[in-house]
């Protein structure tokens, strides 16, 4: 059996992401409380071999207990891996105000969203470590549903080397394990023929190529990677999310990025994640 442990903040497109998982075989089941999963388990087991169950601070205080049953279930041979979706503050009060619909919280917080925010992150903070997380600020519906597609097709039993570009001006990735700046390279966009391209197309590319400090950035982050990957991989990590940032996210970072994916992916499992750019994440097979 797999089982797919969905949780993260409200507002944050857990719904769309369930949605997703169902359309994908899976038999979904909404806002369970977590001390009951263990006998969801054992009632499909044999009917279904793909389960997908979202959990959030609705469920109260028994999320608490999360890290124990995914333990529990690893005991027990079912291959558990869960799934953490969050926004940014902003982003989040937005898509409330949006929808008019209060927070799940709403009823014991009664001094705003804000506040419902807070709680929220402060119950689920430890449950956030303990998957592959999502940064869904600024991310569109139909954008989640890809990146749910294609994290499906990873192979979660091996560590992912996740690369994403961003822009700073948008705010950096909050599912970033580290973020480097490249905002002091040398910067395509006041190249007016360079302007409306981006870091995948040649001529953007040859710009780059061109400065040393470039190639040397890229050399120093590789390094970087290599040196510390395996003390990641033995902390049984699913993923390790390296982001990098320019400007606008559609030049630097962007080049930055798919290079560091072409140097991994022979020997990694990499996804690439274009946050600014294009709301795509591209599945590099080792």
């Amino acid at each position: 059996m797999q089982l797919i442990l969905l949780s993260g903040l409200s507002g944050s497109g857990k719904s769309v992401a369930l949605n997703a998982l169902e359309d994908a075989g899976y038999f979904a089941v909404d806002n369970l409380p977590a001390t009951l999963i263990s006998a969801l388990v054992e009632s499909v087991r044999g009917g279904s071999e793909k389960v997908a169950i979202s959990i959030d601070a609705r469920t109260g205080e028994t999320i608490s207990a999360l890290a124990a049953i995914v333990d529990e279930m690893k005991a027990k041979g079912v291959t558990s891996h869960v799934i953490f979706l969050e926004a940014n503050d902003e982003a989040l009060a937005r898509r409330f105000a949006e929808t008019r619909r209060p927070h799940p919280l709403a009823e014991r917080i009664t001094t705003g969203v804000a506040d419902c925010i807070a709680e929220e992150r402060r119950l689920l903070a430890d449950v956030a470590e303990l998957g592959h997380r999502m940064d869904t600020s600024g991310v569109s519906p139909n954008a989640l549903r890809g990146w749910i597609k294609d994290w499906l097709h990873i192979d979660r039993t091996r560590l992912t080397l996740a690369f994403q570009s961003f822009g700073f001006k948008h705010r950096i990735p909050m599912d970033a394990d580290f973020v480097f700046d490249a905002r002091f390279l040398p910067n395509p966009f006041y190249d007016p023929k360079l302007r409306p391209l981006s870091g995948k197309d040649e001529p953007v590319k040859k710009f780059m190529e061109a400065d040393l400090n470039v190639a040397h950035f890229i050399d120093d982050i590789a390094s970087f990677i290599l040196r510390w990957l395996p003390s990641f991989a033995g902390d049984n990590r699913a993923a390790l999310t390296i982001a990098i940032g320019c400007t606008g996210g559609q030049h630097r970072s962007v080049y930055i990025v798919e290079e560091l994916a072409l140097r991994f992916g022979s020997s990694q499992q990499v996804l690439v994640r274009h946050r600014d750019y294009a709301e795509r994440i591209t599945v590099v097979p080792a």
